[in-house]
């Protein structure tokens, strides 16, 4: 059964997506984690549930994660989609250390892909259905310019200000 709630948080009222799960703390695994105006965000479809309790260990732990009180995640995520290549770069957004950017590059370098795939890079990124908790806001340009974030580059400036923040304090 597809659950969906809605959040406040800094980012403007995200819209939190999940599958029930046996093995899910709280009992939802999270599908999606986008904002309004998201470019491919998610938005409410029939037949979806609505329950805010469903939800109430994800929001919990958003909720620490934008108050700097939380520099990781321990969400359960619904079966993963995406191609082959899609993951692996998700993957790498993981591993991206709080507080810290990487390059498109960097990302193409540490899944094995040529350094000319980042054109394929940040398509795979923009194709990642949970922003905040799969930290793409966390990938730069070359130059360490802000670009290519599907929530809207003011938001993802608003994410990397936190982390800078809150990791250095």
């Amino acid at each position: 059964m597809t659950l969906c709630t809605t959040i406040d948080s800094p980012l403007g009222e995200l819209l939190l997506v999940g599958e029930e799960s046996a093995t899910a703390q709280g009992g939802t695994a999270l599908a999606s984690l986008s904002v309004p105006g998201q470019k491919g965000g998610a938005a409410v479809q029939e037949g979806w549930t609505e329950n805010a309790e469903a939800f109430s260990v994800i929001a919990a732990e958003l909720r620490a994660y934008f108050e700097g009180s939380r520099t990781g995640f321990g969400i359960e995520y619904a079966p993963r989609r995406g191609t082959d290549f899609q993951r692996r770069v998700w993957q790498a957004l993981e591993d991206i250390p709080y507080g810290t950017t990487l390059t498109y590059g960097e990302i193409a370098a540490r899944i094995g892909a040529p350094r000319a795939a980042v054109r394929s890079v940040g398509t795979a990124i923009g194709a990642n259905p949970l922003l905040v908790v799969r930290p793409c806001h966390r990938v730069i340009g070359a130059g360490g310019a802000l670009t290519g974030y599907s929530g809207g580059l003011d938001r993802k400036q608003k994410l990397l200000d936190l982390e800078t923040r809150h990791r250095t304090a």
